[in-house]
This record gives structure tokens, sequence and C-alpha cells, in this order.
């Protein structure tokens, strides 16, 4: 029940994330939209795999994943929104287009 329940949770948030990368017409944004994909969503199917799997070796690897998707993901998500802020993509006042300058 509680697998099922996390799964649907999953889907929620891999929805909102699709929903933010159409919907926003800034880069940044669609950037902070791909890592609610990224970090929430598999984390909760992870979560809900460790609620499935009765294994403690299992469950200790899936422990093992989950620090190393908490550890790297908001790290690879800061170095590709630097990186197209130093090739030149910014934001200016006022503006939600995702133009440059």
């Amino acid at each position: 029940m509680i697998t099922s329940i996390l799964l649907i949770i999953s889907w929620i948030y891999i929805l909102i994330g699709i929903f933010g990368i159409f919907k926003f017409k800034n880069l940044f944004y669609r950037i902070l939209s791909s890592a609610i994909i990224d970090t929430v969503a598999s984390l909760t199917i992870l979560i809900s795999l460790m609620f499935y799997i009765k294994d403690i070796s299992f469950i200790l690897k899936i422990i093992l994943l989950i620090l190393f998707i908490l550890i790297t993901n908001p790290i690879s998500n800061h170095v590709i929104v630097r990186s197209s802020f130093l090739s030149g993509i910014t934001i200016k006042k006022g503006d939600n287009d995702g133009n440059t300058r």
C-alpha cells in the first residue's frame, strides 16, 4: 500500500516537472523543473522500492544510491546553470521569455 502511494506521488512530481519544462520559457526555470524530476521523483521511487523489498542488503544498496543522488544532483544542476550563465545566457529585468542579451 505504501509502495503504491509513493509511486503515485513520484508520478505527480514527474508530471509537475514536465508541465514546468513546457510552461516556462526561461532556461533557468526549465532546469529547475528538470531538477525536480531528477531528484525528488527518483528519491520517492527508490524509497518505495525500499518498502517493497525486504532484503536488508538490497535496502542498504538503495540507501547508498539515495545518498549518491542527494550529493550529485544539486551539484550537476549547479554546474549546468553556471555554464549556461557563463556562456552568455542571462535574464533581463522584467523578461521571462528567456532571451539573451
